[in-house]
């Protein structure tokens, strides 16, 4: 029986952090502080960073910023504890961003063509602003998470992104990285929310 082979985005994205020359500007799309902390930690050094907080998918305004505020609380004190320079950006709240991309799909079970549409909107968006500021990589915290599916994060990644704004492909689960995000918001006592942020999500939060 042929058994297609799984491509190992975390070794590509590896095999490419050691061909740097340099240190490329990088946009990092994040959906949360806990999701940030393990992937700073691993690549910082690597890239001149710059966190994107586009989440519209959030289901209430006071979830989003609370989000919001923890992610920039963390950026600021990773920066000091490290002696890093991560730099951080937010794009104001408009959940009918969100509903509007997955109208038709709000009965679909988490982790479907709902959630694939809702990435595809944050990451063109990130991507957007990437082209807009001269970037020139393109990545996403998501892939931290076990309840995401990397493969498909990846590829929207690869399929919007160009040469002008390249996709950091990444599975950053790999290498204990969402055990390691735990134990980094419990040291920086972070707000863990227990589920994704839509309203649909919510719903079904024992899965999260």
């Amino acid at each position: 029986m042929n058994v297609m082979n799984k491509i190992d985005f975390n070794l590509k994205m590896e095999q490419l952090i050691e061909g740097l020359q340099n240190k490329p500007s990088l946009l990092l799309h994040i959906c949360c502080a806990p999701c940030s902390s393990s992937v700073l930690e691993r690549i910082y050094k690597n890239f001149e960073i710059t966190v994107f907080f586009y989440n519209p998918n959030m289901d209430t305004e006071e979830e989003f910023e609370k989000r919001n505020a923890e992610a920039e609380k963390f950026i600021k004190k990773f920066n000091e504890e490290y002696f890093a320079d991560v730099k951080f950006v937010s794009i104001p709240y408009n959940h009918n961003d969100f509903l509007d991309y997955v109208k038709g799909l709000e009965k679909e079970k988490e982790g479907g063509s709902r959630c694939e549409k809702c990435f595809h909107l944050r990451l063109l968006r990130a991507k957007k602003y990437a082209e807009e500021h001269d970037f020139d990589y393109l990545t996403t915290t998501l892939t931290v998470s076990p309840y995401k599916n990397s493969d498909m994060l990846n590829n929207i990644g690869i399929e919007i992104c160009n040469e002008k704004v390249k996709y950091l492909v990444s599975d950053f689960k790999k290498k204990d990285g969402y055990k390691r995000s735990i134990e980094l918001s419990k040291k920086y006592e972070m707000y863990r929310q227990n589920y994704c942020g839509c309203e649909f999500s919510k719903a079904n939060k024992e899965l999260y």
